[in-house]
């Protein structure tokens, strides 16, 4: 029953981003990048909605209260990586458009692709670390300066369930260069999308937000050290069973 679930949920998510990602192609050129944006969470919502109705996987997500409340306040969120899940539910979570950090090779992929280039995010070449990191301050700020929250997975990868990746510091240098906080987030959803596999299983995805971190004054791998240590104490309360 599962993989039947899985396949009618890729079946459904391919059938829908066709049409959707061809609307915001044609269209994003009369439109403003904040518009461009909200249709495109549209399609997530769709992917996510349907996660649930097909798939059985239902969100509890905790600590909204720790995200900043001012329309231009900024933020750097790290969120803990385990499935391409967090990836379509996160902007449709947050009150603020979003900015991902990712590989360019990312947009060649057909129309999610497409659709993603036409988006205001920050989209980077690995092979080049230096010119790499210099976009994603400049971009960054941009961004955040305009009400933008950034969002990064600071292990770089999905890892998989009770695993520990290697917490790279990009996000904390850049939440330091900008001089504004970062929320941890630690997400669960290995438990019912496990690493790089086709078979889902219902269940309950816990997304806990925690409290935002002052960047002032601190060096990126202290900042990262406190990041990594939040998320991974609140992967093991959340998903012990993992961790065992």
């Amino acid at each position: 029953m599962n993989l039947i679930r899985s396949v009618l949920h890729l079946l459904w998510l391919i059938i829908t981003v066709i049409p959707w990602a061809l609307f915001v192609v044609v269209f994003s050129y009369f439109a403003s990048s904040t518009r461009i944006y909200w249709w495109c969470v549209g399609w997530l919502r769709v992917a996510v909605h349907s996660g649930t109705w097909i798939l059985g996987i239902q969100n509890r997500v905790t600590g909204m209260e720790n995200l900043p409340i001012g329309a231009k306040d900024p933020a750097v969120l790290l969120v803990k990586h385990q499935s391409t899940w967090e990836t379509f539910v996160m902007p449709t979570l947050m009150p603020h458009p979003l900015a991902y950090v990712f590989k360019k090779e990312l947009l060649r992929v057909p129309f999610f692709g497409w659709a993603m280039a036409r988006m205001d995010m920050i989209h980077i070449d690995r092979g080049q670390r230096s010119q790499a990191f210099a976009k994603v301050v400049n971009q960054g700020k941009r961004l955040m300066g305009e009400g933008v929250w950034v969002i990064m997975f600071p292990e770089g990868t999905r890892i998989p369930r009770g695993q520990v990746g290697q917490y790279k510091t990009g996000g904390t240098r850049l939440a330091i260069e900008a001089g504004v906080p970062v929320i941890p987030i630690a997400v669960t959803s290995a438990k019912c999308w496990p690493t790089r596999a086709f078979v889902k299983t219902p269940g309950v995805v816990d997304i806990s937000i925690g409290p935002p971190i002052d960047s002032t004054g601190r060096s990126p791998d202290e900042l990262m050290q406190e990041v990594q240590t939040w998320i991974e104490a609140e992967m093991r309360r959340l998903d012990p069973e993992a961790y065992a």
